[in-house]
């Protein structure tokens, strides 16, 4: 689930991929962390879409009630259940076990790479970025917390005062870059009644399984609902016997598919524009490993250089990273991407897919890329480790190792990416028009496909067309 807590899948394995031995003549020079912030409270949005459940389900239980309907099937907590987030004005802050995922963050980190983090605090050697949002810049000051725990004279748990900056959101490139572009604005606005689209068959099919095992009248829009509020109830409250339980294991890797599509599609692999947007944040990191690398070779003074790298944003920061870095795609996919070519939609269940939202950007999910320096008889001398919620993942780019000598990460990840320019990008006018000539059928279900419609300028778009219609109206895709 895309709303999970860090906690719950940080250390799910990958039973497929053997990570790499660190050499132990290796050692880290620097580390650079892009992070999402930690579990947070409904958004106001949210919090007013289960007030309205509420109301729903009352009426649903009075007409059953009404209409003499066998009710012994249905849950005794629906009976008068009232959200718990109930008359709270605002939404979508940090929330306490938010805060203790990233300051056990900040710990861990610290643990793992206890060299790195040796010296005396200094902005400039551990800089702290967040953006502006209050749960990005808490989750930094948590996480603050944790790295530089006992390093300090502050009250019981020696803390230490630290710094934490942001640009202002209306230029922030670095972390909020789908605030700034404005391309990104207008693809998301066509896009979104298309991701709708997508997840609609998942949701008829379930709402209709709903209605027969329940015999209440519930509707798409219900049944949307219940699973966010299954979400919410498993990621915030460690309740799974309730909301969650409405709905069968299969129903449940279906909902959480739907989700996947939805996220691929706006946030991900499905449109280059989603993570090309973000190549302002790979062209930072990467200067801030090559700046590592010469502050060593002109053997610079300690604490006159950059360490570490931290930053903390949103999901829609981490998974255009993580797209940037090629992660989750097989050696396949990532070629088809190096051509400029767009991808499938990720498989449905039963079928294995690596795209999954509970992975690729829980709460507290992150990126690290760790940058070793290794004995001159290799051949290289800087190698770039790259791990996922603290894991090391694959990266198709390098061969499918997690560990990558740093100029071949710069040439066979960066370049690709780099030399698109972030104005160019977000700030050309592009049409979203459906383009007349080019399509690619991805059957996903019984009675529709989705149809990739390519755009030029590397931009393309879904859409749902029913299987006739391709039939007989091919010629106007």
């Amino acid at each position: 689930m895309f709303l999970c807590r860090y906690d719950v899948v940080k250390d799910i394995p990958d039973n497929l991929f053997v990570p790499s031995s660190i050499p132990d003549q290796c050692s880290p020079i620097h580390l650079n962390l892009v992070a999402r912030h930690g579990t947070r409270a409904p958004t106001k949005k949210k919090m007013r879409e289960l007030e309205a459940l509420s109301l729903r389900l009352g009426i649903l239980l009075q007409n059953a009630k009404e209409q003499k309907v066998s009710l012994q099937k249905l849950p005794s907590w629906l009976w008068g259940w009232k959200s718990p987030w109930e008359g709270k004005v605002k939404g979508g802050e940090l929330i306490s076990q938010g805060e203790e995922e990233m300051y056990n963050l900040g710990i861990r980190i610290r643990e793992s790479f206890s060299q790195l983090f040796r010296e005396e605090y200094l902005p400039d050697v551990y800089p702290i970025k967040a953006t502006q949002i209050p749960r990005a810049s808490a989750s930094a000051v948590a996480f603050g917390m944790g790295l530089f725990r006992g390093r300090g004279n502050l009250g019981p748990g020696r803390q230490r005062a630290f710094a934490v900056t942001s640009e202002s959101r209306a230029s922030d490139i670095l972390l909020r870059f789908h605030d700034c572009c404005q391309n990104y604005k207008a693809f998301r606005k066509s896009q979104a009644p298309v991701a709708d689209k997508l997840k609609e068959p998942v949701l008829e099919e379930i709402t209709h399984a709903l209605v027969k095992r329940y015999e209440l009248n519930f509707t798409r829009q219900d049944t949307s609902s219940l699973w966010f509020l299954c979400k919410q109830e498993a990621s915030l409250l460690n309740i799974t016997d309730r909301a969650c339980a409405l709905f069968s294991p299969s129903e449940v890797s279906s909902l959480e598919w739907a989700d996947d599509l939805e996220m691929f599609v706006l946030k991900g692999y499905g449109n280059s524009l989603n993570y090309r947007m973000g190549v302002p944040l790979l062209e930072d990191v990467i200067q801030s490993m090559e700046q590592a690398i010469k502050a060593l070779e002109e053997k610079h003074a300690p604490g006159s250089y950059e360490k570490a790298s931290l930053r903390f944003a949103h999901a829609e920061t981490l998974v255009p990273f993580s797209c940037l870095l090629g992660l989750f795609l097989d050696r396949p996919e990532f070629e088809l991407i190096q051509r400029e070519q767009p991808l499938q939609l990720p498989p449905k269940p039963p079928q294995i897919r690596k795209w999954r939202g509970s992975i690729v950007a829980p709460f507290g999910g992150n990126n690290m890329l760790v940058l070793y320096s290794c004995p001159a008889n290799n051949a290289s001398k800087y190698f770039v480790q790259v791990l996922h919620n603290e894991h090391p993942v694959p990266m198709p780019g390098c061969d499918d190792s997690d560990i990558c000598p740093f100029e071949v990460f710069k040439e066979k990840i960066g370049a690709r990416h780099l030399k698109h320019k972030y104005n160019a990008v977000c700030n050309l006018k592009m049409e979203f028009s459906e383009h007349k000539s080019l399509f690619k059928v991805v059957c996903f279900a019984s009675d529709c496909s989705a149809v990739l419609l390519e755009q030029s300028l590397d931009v393309w778009m879904w859409a749902l067309i029913p299987r006739w219609k391709l039939c007989t109206d091919t010629d106007k895709y």
